[in-house]
């Protein structure tokens, strides 16, 4: 390799490193940003004994994630009000039809309104 060669080869591994420094940073002070109810909603809809979202769903930095259901992804676009994801939540029947996989977490007591609202407040940050 020429001298040029090493120096520009050396100088885009430095650019990579940075980039993938400021990529890890950018997600941690998302997360750290995180409010105590958007925290807690996370953990509900991360731990298998409570939401277990991850079970279905592929969640920013969950791991081994399903593929069932939609990503959680643009979730404020997706529903533009609060209470329509709520109404999903509690008993996705009612937008998706008596067919649907997801189980009503609410209309089956599987979680009460506040852990919901919760889980809601986190998913708004994705």
């Amino acid at each position: 390799m020429t001298p040029k060669i090493q120096a520009l080869t050396k100088a885009g591994s430095v650019i990579a490193v940075a980039a993938s420094l400021l990529v890890a940073g950018q997600a941690f002070a998302a997360d750290s940003a995180l409010t105590k109810n958007q925290e807690e909603g996370k953990s509900i809809a991360f731990t298998k004994s409570e939401g277990n979202c991850l079970a279905c769903h592929k969640i920013a930095d969950g791991t081994q994630p399903g593929n069932i259901g939609p990503a959680l992804i643009a979730m404020k676009i997706r529903y533009p009000k609060k209470q329509e994801l709520f109404d999903v939540i509690w008993d996705p029947r009612k937008k998706f039809g008596r067919g649907v996989i997801m189980p009503p977490f609410g209309d089956h007591k599987i979680l009460t309104k506040e852990q919901i609202e919760k889980v809601v407040d986190y998913l708004y940050t994705l």
